[in-house]
């Protein structure tokens, strides 16, 4: 059984933005229907790029959204709206294509850095260049939590999270829910409260916490929150991931077992992209 590798691709420092254009034409991600992440050997046309993701024994999988106009915005009605456009172009006489982006860091699947929260932290430099990639990247566990709450220490209790685990992505009812789809912002979606922000920093190995909405703390605790996971400078990304972007990629994730493998085995659950 091959393990499985996280590719962590944040807005703040990694993120290759799709424009809505791209659904129509071959491009990676995947367009929805499409189980299969790759492009190598589709067919002999040397004009379709291959985007490399089997590395060795290891396999990596792009959980993180893709980026359109309609995707949703913090405190916005309307989406992102158009954030990717194209000011020099060859077709319009230009020596060059060079494409221009505008958009909040906080878009989509990205990180907080410490300093999100706290002035000192910010004005010391730590940014998101300044968080640990091995955290960043590696095995994680994906769980289900209960749908009828947000994260509470009562939750984080009940999902019976082993010692030793350090990357963590909760799949909550906004995955259910689909919020990634819809354009409008949504306060209602489910996060971490400070109770169980606290149990988890105290009672946990996590070091990197994924969730599938544009915040990793719940609207009705959002700084409080915030200001537990990120005061001692633990390493709490905001992913996308469980209901991020418009496809399906069945990476076999298992909860609660410390090796994965796509090979022979239907996961029981999905990573919704």
């Amino acid at each position: 059984m091959k393990p499985l590798l996280l590719l962590l691709l944040c807005a703040g420092i990694l993120t290759i933005p799709t424009p809505s254009l791209a659904s129509t034409t071959a491009a990676y991600p995947s367009v929805p229907g499409n189980d299969d992440c790759s492009l190598a050997g589709r067919d002999n046309n040397d004009m379709i790029p291959v985007r490399r993701e089997v590395y060795g024994e290891g396999r990596i999988f792009d959980i993180s959204h893709r980026y359109t106009p309609d995707m949703p915005s913090w405190e916005s009605d309307d989406g992102i709206g158009e954030f990717l456009s194209l000011p020099k172009s060859l077709k319009n006489g230009s020596l060059a294509n060079n494409s221009e982006m505008k958009l909040p860091t906080h878009t989509g699947t990205h990180v907080d850095s410490p300093g999100h929260v706290f002035d000192h932290y910010f004005d010391a430099g730590f940014d998101v260049d300044t968080l640990d990639l091995e955290v960043l990247n590696g095995p994680g566990l994906l769980v289900d939590v209960p749908r009828d709450k947000n994260i509470t220490a009562e939750v984080m209790r009940s999902l019976n999270i082993p010692k030793g685990v350090r990357r963590v992505l909760f799949r909550t009812l906004n995955t259910d829910r689909r919020l990634m789809f819809k354009k409008e912002w949504d306060t209602s979606y489910v996060g971490f409260m400070k109770d169980g922000a606290k149990w988890l920093v105290e009672n946990t190995d996590i070091k990197l916490v994924g969730i599938d909405y544009l915040s990793v703390a719940a609207f009705d605790d959002l700084i409080p929150s915030h200001l537990v996971f990120l005061e001692s400078r633990a390493r709490c990304p905001t992913l996308v991931a469980g209901g991020s972007g418009p496809y399906v990629v069945k990476c076999g994730w298992w909860p609660h077992e410390k090796s994965w493998s796509r090979e022979g085995v239907e996961p029981p659950a999905e990573i919704t992209r």
